[in-house]
């Protein structure tokens, strides 16, 4: 795993020293994510930087890589991610005539777009099952691709110039630039504070996402998209035990295909069935005992109280998972006073890179990350199981699930609480919403087959492409921040496209047959679990429950209410956000507001609202 960035200027050759101080500039913000290494190449209006993180081959699969015609560079490449099928896909290309000089993934994908994506890049791309994003620049055809992999696991920016583009795997990236400007208007706003994936608004303005499953060509002519990978309807038509059957079998062979590193790899374990499904798949295959590390606070299972979201603590389920599948455990347990250090909170903030945060979850699992990283440099973890087989309590609520918006939103009212009137009209929040809604329905592939004429399947169809396309990305990002600003790859097997397109299609009542949230997957799993795990009904990511930290925020809180020259103080109603401080269901909005204070400060946002 690495970090990427670059710059393309078709007017302009590259190689003089202050285009060269600028991308040393922009290299040296993704040094986090790649502490290993440091590459940069530069020929005329193409400038490319890499930092890498060692996963494979770590001798010789050093960046910018180049493919070499006549003794000269055709194809350069920074990549960052993991191929999963590098193997099978070296062995075809080796019969074809390629020879390779390293064993690593990366020199793979340049070869394979030698062989396959000269005429169309999608061909050589769809060959690719893994997580990754990288840039190409064809010598001859003074070409650039940005390519991202199908679901967004790996991040990648870009920001258009009047003779050619920035682009970076982060925000800071692009921005450590002169040509980019830190702007956010209200555009940029009205995404702060939705909650909504949205692959069209970055926040800063000028600044775009490579979409999932896409590839953004940048030529003298100018910019092109390109899809390779959508999620589309697979006419399904396996009963249910060949369903689950195929489940099983796709689930061991992606796990197999990501416990491939030559750097120490171990789990992140939850005691939920996602986590555990994986860390028992992952003990069975691995050539050694596998690692597991889970999270807990201080006095949490002593002090539990359960909630409409998580109805028990981790802890005894963590301990049973870890001895039935004979994993190496270690509970991470931190404190009120550790999520609210101010260095670990300036920290957070600076790996998210933008102004989304989830509070003490996002700080936990920072810490979580960093005492993981001592011993390990890749974990597996279970992100978009909920998503692909249907685990929040949102896809099983009718009133949710028949709202004629995103089931899991719910929070534009409380905005309206502690935002100035004028901007509340300005902004929009229900409109924008309803906009992107609407936006997001028009992408769902048609249902087709007998489960067409079923309303709550045509609406389920509906809810999970939502939750694959508008809510899972928000968690991917968050994971691939908070764990590469430590050098930690975190891997996530639920995402495989092959295991995605199979599950999506899937009729929603066989996701649901047992009555349950997440049928086929338990069902997939329940022999290589306890049956407390099993039965375990599903409980999210666990917030502290020590009153020590709300206290602690409020009081921060507090404070910057009372801060006429806060740089978020322009888009407040004081009086109005003050009801905030004693209200108790409210402390997410509380953390966004402090959040985006820092956000703005720190990175000396200009505001255009």
């Amino acid at each position: 795993m690495c970090g990427i960035c670059g710059w393309i200027d078709f007017d302009r050759d590259l190689g003089g020293p202050d285009a060269r101080m600028e991308l040393a500039d922009m290299t040296a913000t993704m040094a986090y994510r790649g502490p290993d290494d440091e590459g940069t190449w530069i020929d005329g209006p193409a400038a490319l930087g890499h930092r890498r993180l060692a996963v494979i081959d770590i001798q010789g699969g050093r960046q910018p890589m180049t493919l070499q015609e006549g003794g000269q560079p055709a194809l350069v490449l920074v990549y960052t991610g993991e191929t999963y099928n590098y193997r099978e896909l070296r062995q075809r290309l080796a019969v074809l005539g390629h020879r390779f000089d390293t064993s690593s993934d990366t020199e793979v994908v340049l070869h394979a777009h030698h062989e396959w994506g000269r005429r169309d890049p999608c061909t050589a791309v769809s060959e690719l099952n893994g997580m990754f994003a990288y840039a190409l620049w064809d010598t001859a055809k003074r070409e650039l691709l940005l390519v991202r992999d199908r679901l967004g696991i790996k991040p990648l920016y870009y920001y258009p110039t009047q003779h050619g583009v920035l682009f970076g795997s982060e925000p800071k990236a692009i921005l450590a630039n002169g040509l980019a400007e830190c702007v956010m208007d209200a555009d940029g706003l009205r995404r702060t504070l939705s909650f909504v994936a949205d692959p069209h608004n970055t926040v800063f303005r000028g600044m775009r996402e490579v979409r999932p499953g896409h590839i953004v060509r940048v030529t003298r002519e100018g910019i092109q998209q390109m899809t390779y990978w959508q999620l589309t309807d697979s006419g399904h038509t396996d009963n249910v035990p060949t369903t689950v059957r195929h489940v099983r079998e796709l689930l061991e062979d992606t796990v197999q295909r990501q416990l491939i590193a030559d750097v120490p790899l171990c789990t992140l374990l939850s005691g939920g069935l996602d986590s555990s499904a994986l860390t028992a798949l992952a003990a069975r295959f691995s050539d050694e005992r596998i690692r597991s590390f889970a999270l807990d606070f201080v006095g949490y299972t002593e002090n539990f109280t359960p909630g409409p979201m998580c109805g028990t603590p981790d802890g005894p389920y963590v301990q049973e998972v870890a001895k039935f599948a004979g994993s190496d455990h270690t509970d991470i347990t931190l404190s009120a006073d550790d999520l609210m250090d101010p260095n670990v909170r300036a920290r957070t903030l600076h790996a998210r890179d933008l102004p989304f945060t989830w509070g003490d979850v996002d700080s936990s699992l920072y810490l979580l990350f960093r005492a993981i990283r001592q011993h390990s440099t890749v974990a597996l973890s279970g992100e978009s199981a909920d998503e692909l087989f249907g685990g929040y309590s949102w896809f099983h609520d009718p009133a949710h699930i028949q709202a004629n918006t995103f089931p899991w939103s719910g929070h534009v009212d409380i905005a309206h609480q502690s935002l100035g009137p004028g901007l509340v009209e300005e902004l929009d929040l229900p409109g924008y919403l309803d906009e992107q809604y609407q936006r997001a329905l028009a992408e769902v592939p048609a249902l087709t087959g007998p489960a067409s004429a079923d309303p709550h399947e045509r609406r389920m169809r509906e809810v999970c492409y939502l939750a694959l396309t508008r809510y899972l990305p928000t968690l991917l990002d968050r994971k691939d921040r908070l764990s590469m600003a430590l050098g930690l790859e975190v891997r996530v097997p639920y995402c495989d496209h092959r295991l995605v397109e199979y599950v999506f299609g899937t009729p929603w009542a066989h996701k649901t047959f047992d009555r349950r949230e997440k049928s086929l997957l338990r069902a997939a799993t329940a022999d290589l679990l306890p049956q407390s795990v099993v039965q375990r009904v599903k409980s999210v990511y666990p917030p502290i429950q020590d009153p020590t930290y709300d206290t602690m925020l409020r009081t921060r809180f507090r404070a910057l209410l009372d801060d006429r020259n806060a740089a978020v103080a322009p888009l407040l109603s004081v009086d109005r956000a003050r009801t905030l401080l004693n209200a108790t269901d409210n402390i997410r909005w509380v953390e966004c507001i402090l959040t985006l204070q820092d956000f703005l400060t720190d990175y000396n946002v200009s505001l255009t609202v």
